[in-house]
Protein backbone atom coordinates (compact mmCIF):
# COMPACT_ATOMS: atom_id res chain seq x y z
CA UNK A 1 0.00 0.00 0.00
CA UNK A 2 1.43 3.41 -0.87
CA UNK A 3 2.65 5.72 1.79
CA UNK A 4 0.58 8.99 2.00
CA UNK A 5 1.83 12.64 2.10
CA UNK A 6 2.81 15.04 4.52
CA UNK A 7 0.39 17.68 2.16
CA UNK A 8 -2.59 15.59 2.70
CA UNK A 9 -3.07 16.59 6.02
CA UNK A 10 -4.97 19.31 7.58
CA UNK A 11 -4.64 18.87 11.67
CA UNK A 12 -1.25 17.06 12.81
CA UNK A 13 0.13 16.71 16.37
CA UNK A 14 3.56 16.36 16.69
CA UNK A 15 4.91 14.38 20.07
CA UNK A 16 8.12 15.34 20.94
CA UNK A 17 9.89 13.26 23.56
CA UNK A 18 12.35 14.60 26.36
CA UNK A 19 14.82 11.97 24.41
CA UNK A 20 14.72 14.47 22.13
CA UNK A 21 14.34 17.63 23.35
CA UNK A 22 16.98 17.42 26.09
CA UNK A 23 20.69 16.76 25.70
CA UNK A 24 21.14 14.75 29.19
CA UNK A 25 24.83 14.88 29.47
CA UNK A 26 24.39 19.25 29.29
CA UNK A 27 21.18 19.05 31.05
CA UNK A 28 20.08 21.49 28.64
CA UNK A 29 17.05 22.28 25.93
CA UNK A 30 18.91 21.21 22.19
CA UNK A 31 18.31 24.54 20.85
CA UNK A 32 19.78 24.33 17.72
CA UNK A 33 17.39 21.01 17.21
CA UNK A 34 14.35 22.73 18.11
CA UNK A 35 14.65 25.89 16.49
CA UNK A 36 14.40 23.47 13.15
CA UNK A 37 11.56 22.07 14.00
CA UNK A 38 10.05 25.23 14.98
CA UNK A 39 10.59 26.36 11.20
CA UNK A 40 9.04 23.03 9.83
CA UNK A 41 6.12 24.06 12.20
CA UNK A 42 5.86 27.39 11.17
CA UNK A 43 5.90 26.39 7.72
CA UNK A 44 2.86 23.97 7.82
CA UNK A 45 1.23 26.68 9.94
CA UNK A 46 1.70 29.54 7.09
CA UNK A 47 -0.05 26.62 4.46
CA UNK A 48 -3.08 27.07 6.66
CA UNK A 49 -2.42 23.66 8.40
CA UNK A 50 -3.75 23.26 12.48
CA UNK A 51 -0.76 22.44 14.45
CA UNK A 52 -0.15 20.61 17.90
CA UNK A 53 2.62 19.48 19.84
CA UNK A 54 3.00 17.21 23.02
CA UNK A 55 5.59 17.29 24.46
CA UNK A 56 7.91 15.62 27.16
CA UNK A 57 10.30 17.60 28.70
CA UNK A 58 9.41 19.04 32.11
CA UNK A 59 10.63 16.17 34.94
CA UNK A 60 14.14 15.97 32.82
CA UNK A 61 14.25 19.77 32.98
CA UNK A 62 13.16 20.45 36.39
CA UNK A 63 16.14 17.69 37.34
CA UNK A 64 18.54 19.59 35.62
CA UNK A 65 17.40 23.02 36.83
CA UNK A 66 17.62 21.56 40.10
CA UNK A 67 20.83 19.62 40.05
CA UNK A 68 19.41 16.10 40.99
CA UNK A 69 21.41 13.02 40.10
CA UNK A 70 21.68 10.71 37.75
CA UNK A 71 19.05 7.62 38.25
CA UNK A 72 15.89 6.85 39.59
CA UNK A 73 13.52 9.50 41.16
CA UNK A 74 10.66 8.89 44.03
CA UNK A 75 7.15 9.94 43.03
CA UNK A 76 7.01 12.90 45.24
CA UNK A 77 10.66 14.02 43.23
CA UNK A 78 9.22 13.83 39.73
CA UNK A 79 6.00 15.86 40.64
CA UNK A 80 8.23 18.60 42.48
CA UNK A 81 11.23 18.68 39.14
CA UNK A 82 8.42 18.85 36.73
CA UNK A 83 6.65 21.71 38.91
CA UNK A 84 10.13 23.73 38.03
CA UNK A 85 10.52 22.22 34.56
CA UNK A 86 7.03 22.84 32.93
CA UNK A 87 7.80 26.51 33.77
CA UNK A 88 10.59 26.40 31.53
CA UNK A 89 9.51 24.17 29.01
CA UNK A 90 6.32 26.50 28.73
CA UNK A 91 8.77 29.57 28.14
CA UNK A 92 10.92 27.55 25.72
CA UNK A 93 8.03 26.27 23.36
CA UNK A 94 6.66 30.22 23.58
CA UNK A 95 9.99 31.50 22.54
CA UNK A 96 10.66 29.45 19.75
CA UNK A 97 7.39 30.04 18.09
CA UNK A 98 7.24 33.40 19.24
CA UNK A 99 10.28 33.58 16.85
CA UNK A 100 7.61 32.99 13.97
CA UNK A 101 5.13 35.13 15.34
CA UNK A 102 3.52 32.51 16.42
CA UNK A 103 1.43 31.87 19.82
CA UNK A 104 1.68 28.96 21.90
CA UNK A 105 -0.82 27.76 24.51
CA UNK A 106 -0.24 25.75 27.55
CA UNK A 107 -2.59 23.00 28.15
CA UNK A 108 -1.73 20.27 31.25
CA UNK A 109 -3.85 17.16 31.28
CA UNK A 110 -3.57 13.70 32.58
CA UNK A 111 -4.88 10.41 31.11
CA UNK A 112 -8.21 11.21 32.84
CA UNK A 113 -8.99 14.15 31.12
CA UNK A 114 -9.11 12.56 27.90
CA UNK A 115 -11.41 10.18 29.58
CA UNK A 116 -13.54 11.19 31.30
CA UNK A 117 -16.23 12.61 29.14
CA UNK A 118 -17.05 15.89 30.77
CA UNK A 119 -13.46 17.09 31.05
CA UNK A 120 -12.75 15.73 27.69
CA UNK A 121 -14.98 18.26 26.36
CA UNK A 122 -13.60 21.19 28.41
CA UNK A 123 -9.52 20.19 26.94
CA UNK A 124 -11.46 19.61 23.45
CA UNK A 125 -12.86 23.49 23.31
CA UNK A 126 -10.18 24.96 24.60
CA UNK A 127 -7.99 23.21 22.18
CA UNK A 128 -10.38 24.38 19.45
CA UNK A 129 -10.54 27.84 20.33
CA UNK A 130 -6.89 27.98 20.49
CA UNK A 131 -6.74 26.87 17.27
CA UNK A 132 -8.99 28.55 16.20
CA UNK A 133 -7.06 31.63 16.84
CA UNK A 134 -4.07 29.97 15.02
CA UNK A 135 -1.97 29.30 18.35
CA UNK A 136 -0.18 26.10 18.85
CA UNK A 137 -1.37 24.03 21.73
CA UNK A 138 1.60 22.55 23.78
CA UNK A 139 0.59 19.77 25.57
CA UNK A 140 2.20 17.75 28.23
CA UNK A 141 1.30 15.32 31.00
CA UNK A 142 0.32 17.30 34.21
CA UNK A 143 2.97 15.49 35.72
CA UNK A 144 2.98 17.97 39.17
CA UNK A 145 -0.68 15.67 39.98
CA UNK A 146 -0.47 12.93 37.65
CA UNK A 147 0.87 9.63 39.97
CA UNK A 148 0.49 6.06 37.31
CA UNK A 149 1.40 8.22 34.64
CA UNK A 150 4.37 9.10 36.05
CA UNK A 151 5.87 5.61 37.24
CA UNK A 152 4.45 3.46 34.29
CA UNK A 153 2.98 6.40 31.38
CA UNK A 154 4.28 7.69 28.67
CA UNK A 155 3.75 10.67 26.15
CA UNK A 156 3.17 8.21 23.27
CA UNK A 157 -0.06 7.34 24.43
CA UNK A 158 -1.01 10.65 25.80
CA UNK A 159 -0.75 11.97 22.29
CA UNK A 160 -2.52 9.36 20.63
CA UNK A 161 -5.40 10.15 22.80
CA UNK A 162 -5.47 14.07 22.60
CA UNK A 163 -4.79 13.51 18.24
CA UNK A 164 -8.30 11.62 18.58
CA UNK A 165 -9.71 14.42 21.15
CA UNK A 166 -8.37 17.13 18.88
CA UNK A 167 -9.89 15.48 15.31
CA UNK A 168 -6.53 14.96 13.85
CA UNK A 169 -6.13 13.29 11.08
CA UNK A 170 -2.16 12.57 11.31
CA UNK A 171 -0.08 12.31 14.40
CA UNK A 172 3.35 12.17 14.71
CA UNK A 173 5.61 10.60 16.89
CA UNK A 174 9.08 11.94 16.61
CA UNK A 175 11.69 9.24 17.87
CA UNK A 176 15.14 8.17 18.41
CA UNK A 177 14.71 5.38 15.67
CA UNK A 178 13.00 6.36 12.16
CA UNK A 179 10.13 3.83 12.35
CA UNK A 180 9.55 -0.24 13.10
CA UNK A 181 11.86 -2.74 12.17
CA UNK A 182 10.78 -6.15 11.55
CA UNK A 183 13.41 -7.09 14.17
CA UNK A 184 15.82 -4.57 16.54
CA UNK A 185 17.88 -2.72 14.44
CA UNK A 186 21.02 -2.81 16.64
CA UNK A 187 20.89 -6.15 17.33
CA UNK A 188 20.46 -7.32 13.39
CA UNK A 189 21.97 -5.88 10.92
CA UNK A 190 19.34 -7.15 8.03
CA UNK A 191 16.36 -5.75 10.02
CA UNK A 192 14.50 -3.64 7.55
CA UNK A 193 12.12 -1.13 7.75
CA UNK A 194 8.56 -1.38 7.55
CA UNK A 195 7.27 1.39 5.63
CA UNK A 196 3.54 0.86 5.64
CA UNK A 197 1.32 -0.98 8.46
CA UNK A 198 -2.40 -0.94 7.23
CA UNK A 199 -3.70 -2.88 10.45
CA UNK A 200 -1.84 -3.70 13.81
CA UNK A 201 -2.07 -7.56 13.79
CA UNK A 202 -0.05 -9.63 16.45
CA UNK A 203 3.24 -10.06 14.43
CA UNK A 204 3.30 -6.34 14.17
CA UNK A 205 2.77 -6.20 18.16
CA UNK A 206 5.85 -9.06 18.28
CA UNK A 207 8.80 -7.16 16.67
CA UNK A 208 7.83 -3.72 18.94
CA UNK A 209 10.45 -3.43 21.98
CA UNK A 210 10.84 -1.37 24.87
CA UNK A 211 12.58 1.85 25.64
CA UNK A 212 16.99 2.11 26.19
CA UNK A 213 17.04 5.56 26.57
CA UNK A 214 17.25 6.99 30.35
CA UNK A 215 15.04 9.70 29.70
CA UNK A 216 12.47 8.44 27.83
CA UNK A 217 9.48 6.23 29.71
CA UNK A 218 8.31 4.54 26.16
CA UNK A 219 9.78 2.93 23.58
CA UNK A 220 8.27 0.87 19.84
CA UNK A 221 5.64 -1.28 22.39
CA UNK A 222 3.69 1.98 23.85
CA UNK A 223 4.18 3.79 19.95
CA UNK A 224 2.89 0.88 18.76
CA UNK A 225 -0.04 0.76 21.19
CA UNK A 226 -0.44 4.73 20.22
CA UNK A 227 -1.02 3.49 16.90
CA UNK A 228 -3.82 1.17 18.18
CA UNK A 229 -5.92 4.23 20.21
CA UNK A 230 -4.80 6.42 17.13
CA UNK A 231 -5.95 4.03 14.05
CA UNK A 232 -9.14 3.27 16.06
CA UNK A 233 -10.09 6.91 16.52
CA UNK A 234 -9.63 7.55 12.44
CA UNK A 235 -6.43 9.19 12.89
CA UNK A 236 -3.12 8.14 10.88
CA UNK A 237 -0.03 7.97 12.63
CA UNK A 238 3.48 7.63 11.62
CA UNK A 239 7.08 7.02 13.66
CA UNK A 240 9.71 8.83 12.40
CA UNK A 241 13.37 9.97 13.71
CA UNK A 242 13.61 13.09 15.67
CA UNK A 243 17.84 12.97 15.56
CA UNK A 244 18.08 15.26 12.35
CA UNK A 245 17.38 18.52 12.46
CA UNK A 246 13.86 19.54 10.30
CA UNK A 247 12.34 16.45 11.00
CA UNK A 248 9.45 17.17 9.35
CA UNK A 249 10.83 18.53 6.10
CA UNK A 250 12.55 15.30 6.00
CA UNK A 251 8.89 13.80 6.52
CA UNK A 252 7.46 15.72 3.17
CA UNK A 253 10.32 15.03 1.18
CA UNK A 254 9.87 10.83 1.46
CA UNK A 255 12.31 10.19 4.15
CA UNK A 256 12.08 7.27 6.16
CA UNK A 257 9.37 6.28 8.56
CA UNK A 258 6.89 4.11 9.50
CA UNK A 259 3.25 4.90 8.57
CA UNK A 260 -0.05 3.44 10.42
CA UNK A 261 -2.76 3.91 8.13
CA UNK A 262 -6.20 3.96 9.14
CA UNK A 263 -9.37 2.93 7.71
CA UNK A 264 -11.98 5.81 9.03
CA UNK A 265 -11.29 9.54 9.37
CA UNK A 266 -11.08 11.09 12.98
CA UNK A 267 -15.36 12.90 12.43
CA UNK A 268 -16.68 9.30 11.45
CA UNK A 269 -14.82 7.24 14.35
CA UNK A 270 -16.04 10.10 16.58
CA UNK A 271 -19.68 10.03 15.87
CA UNK A 272 -19.83 6.02 15.44
CA UNK A 273 -17.98 5.72 19.10
CA UNK A 274 -21.31 8.45 19.81
CA UNK A 275 -23.78 6.61 18.16
CA UNK A 276 -23.26 3.12 18.99
CA UNK A 277 -21.12 2.89 22.26
CA UNK A 278 -21.94 5.54 25.03
CA UNK A 279 -25.56 4.58 27.43
CA UNK A 280 -27.65 8.12 26.68
CA UNK A 281 -28.53 9.76 30.37
CA UNK A 282 -31.79 12.03 28.84
CA UNK A 283 -33.86 13.08 25.89
CA UNK A 284 -33.97 16.43 24.01
CA UNK A 285 -37.72 16.57 22.10
CA UNK A 286 -37.11 19.24 19.13
CA UNK A 287 -39.07 21.40 17.39
CA UNK A 288 -39.61 20.59 13.29
CA UNK A 289 -37.46 23.37 12.34
CA UNK A 290 -34.36 22.34 14.15
CA UNK A 291 -34.99 18.87 12.73
CA UNK A 292 -34.75 20.18 9.38
CA UNK A 293 -31.33 22.15 10.61
CA UNK A 294 -30.19 19.19 11.64
CA UNK A 295 -30.13 17.36 8.53
CA UNK A 296 -29.06 19.81 7.11
CA UNK A 297 -25.56 19.50 8.87
CA UNK A 298 -26.26 22.14 11.61
CA UNK A 299 -25.62 22.30 15.30
CA UNK A 300 -28.62 22.14 17.80
CA UNK A 301 -29.41 25.22 19.41
CA UNK A 302 -30.91 26.31 22.61
CA UNK A 303 -34.51 28.04 19.91
CA UNK A 304 -35.23 24.49 18.91
CA UNK A 305 -35.40 22.33 21.72
CA UNK A 306 -39.10 22.07 23.37
CA UNK A 307 -38.44 19.48 26.28
CA UNK A 308 -35.64 17.94 28.45
CA UNK A 309 -35.96 14.88 30.24
CA UNK A 310 -33.58 12.63 32.19
CA UNK A 311 -30.44 13.85 34.61
CA UNK A 312 -27.41 14.52 32.87
CA UNK A 313 -24.49 16.33 32.83
CA UNK A 314 -22.38 17.69 30.13
CA UNK A 315 -20.84 16.05 28.51
CA UNK A 316 -23.15 12.39 28.45
CA UNK A 317 -24.54 11.40 25.54
CA UNK A 318 -28.57 12.35 25.36
CA UNK A 319 -30.95 11.04 22.83
CA UNK A 320 -32.71 13.84 20.33
CA UNK A 321 -36.80 13.27 19.19
CA UNK A 322 -38.31 15.12 17.15
CA UNK A 323 -42.04 16.68 17.64
CA UNK A 324 -43.53 13.01 16.77
CA UNK A 325 -41.38 11.62 19.03
CA UNK A 326 -38.93 9.74 16.23
CA UNK A 327 -35.29 9.78 17.22
CA UNK A 328 -33.65 12.02 15.12
CA UNK A 329 -29.61 11.53 16.13
CA UNK A 330 -27.70 11.29 19.56
CA UNK A 331 -24.78 13.40 20.78
CA UNK A 332 -23.09 15.03 23.85
CA UNK A 333 -24.94 17.41 25.41
CA UNK A 334 -22.79 21.00 26.51
CA UNK A 335 -25.33 21.57 29.33
CA UNK A 336 -26.33 20.20 32.46
CA UNK A 337 -29.84 18.99 32.94
CA UNK A 338 -31.21 22.02 34.82
CA UNK A 339 -29.50 24.24 32.83
CA UNK A 340 -30.64 22.95 29.53
CA UNK A 341 -33.89 23.29 30.86
CA UNK A 342 -33.54 26.81 31.63
CA UNK A 343 -32.54 28.30 28.00
CA UNK A 344 -34.62 25.56 25.97
CA UNK A 345 -36.66 27.42 23.56
CA UNK A 346 -34.21 30.47 24.29
CA UNK A 347 -32.21 32.22 21.90
CA UNK A 348 -28.68 31.93 21.98
CA UNK A 349 -28.25 35.42 23.02
CA UNK A 350 -30.26 35.05 26.28
CA UNK A 351 -28.22 32.16 27.63
CA UNK A 352 -25.76 34.68 29.07
CA UNK A 353 -28.62 36.62 30.65
CA UNK A 354 -30.20 33.46 32.26
CA UNK A 355 -27.18 31.56 33.13
CA UNK A 356 -25.35 34.39 34.66
CA UNK A 357 -22.50 33.50 32.18
CA UNK A 358 -21.33 33.11 28.90
CA UNK A 359 -21.96 29.53 27.71
CA UNK A 360 -21.87 28.16 24.31
CA UNK A 361 -24.02 28.66 21.56
CA UNK A 362 -24.76 25.21 20.79
CA UNK A 363 -26.74 22.89 23.30
CA UNK A 364 -25.02 19.89 20.87
CA UNK A 365 -22.44 20.99 18.03
CA UNK A 366 -22.62 19.40 14.84
CA UNK A 367 -19.18 17.57 15.57
CA UNK A 368 -20.48 16.22 18.60
CA UNK A 369 -23.80 15.05 16.79
CA UNK A 370 -24.76 11.62 14.92
CA UNK A 371 -28.18 12.27 12.78
CA UNK A 372 -29.93 9.66 11.64
CA UNK A 373 -30.85 8.60 8.22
Amino acid sequence: MASPELSQFRRIVVKVGSALLVDSDKGEVRASWLAALADDMAKLHKEGRDVLVVSSGSIALGRSRLKLPRGPLKLEESQAAAAVGQIALARIWSEVLGSHGIDAGQILVTLQDTEERRRYLNARSTIGKLLEWRAIPVINENDTVATTEIRYGDNDRLAARVATMASADLLVLLSDIDGLYDAPPKNNPNAKLIPVVDSISSEIEAVAGDAESELSRGGMRTKVEAAKIATTGGTHMLIASGKIEHPLQAIADGGRCTWFLTPANPITSRKRWIAGTLEPKGTLTIDAGAVTALRAGASLLPAGVIKVEGQFARGDAVIVRGPDSSEVGRGLIAYDADDAERIKGRSSPDVMTILGISGRAEMIHRDDLVVGG
